[in-house]
């Protein structure tokens, strides 16, 4: 089973080259700076989020990074993953099948009463992955968003 370690604030170093190796691979311009000032708040405890890092926690092979937000209709607190990355030089070994079968379980063990993904319509190895570990699209719903301040990128 693979390890999930909630990153503290000593990971920055870890998990901030990790967080800019993927938004390089998926063509996305990434200032550090405004990087590490989302990420440090999840990393000293934050409620509104946390992040995991995935494998050992000296030489992580990749990070979850959550939000949560509190449901009325289903009575309390909901998880959002924002990002699950694996690295390229070990994907498609089952890492991210294992992180999706241990998460939910450790979160529905702290109280969470949902877990929601957003993944794009054409994605569909990672709509495979999510539907394979029981994460199931809701019925006539799409998100939509309005920007209320600048923000880093748009999906």
């Amino acid at each position: 089973m693979t390890a999930l370690t909630l990153a503290r604030a000593d990971d920055l170093g870890r998990l901030l080259p990790m967080v800019l190796a993927r938004a390089a691979e998926q063509g996305v311009a990434a200032e550090e700076a405004a990087l590490s000032a989302a990420l440090v708040p999840l990393l000293e405890g934050s409620p509104h989020g946390a992040a995991y890092l995935i494998g050992p926690p000296r030489a992580p092979i990749g990070y979850v990074l959550l939000s949560f937000g509190w449901s009325v209709e289903l009575g309390g607190l909901v998880g959002r993953i924002e990002t699950l990355h694996i690295r390229r030089a070990v994907r498609g070994r089952g890492i991210g099948a294992e992180v999706l079968e241990s998460l939910p379980r450790a979160l529905a063990g702290a109280g969470l009463r949902a877990l929601d993904v957003a993944l794009g319509q054409e994605d569909s190895r990672a709509r495979a992955l999510f539907a394979r570990r029981q994460f199931a699209p809701l019925e006539g719903e799409v998100t939509m968003r309005r920007a209320l301040g600048p923000a880093r990128r748009e999906r």
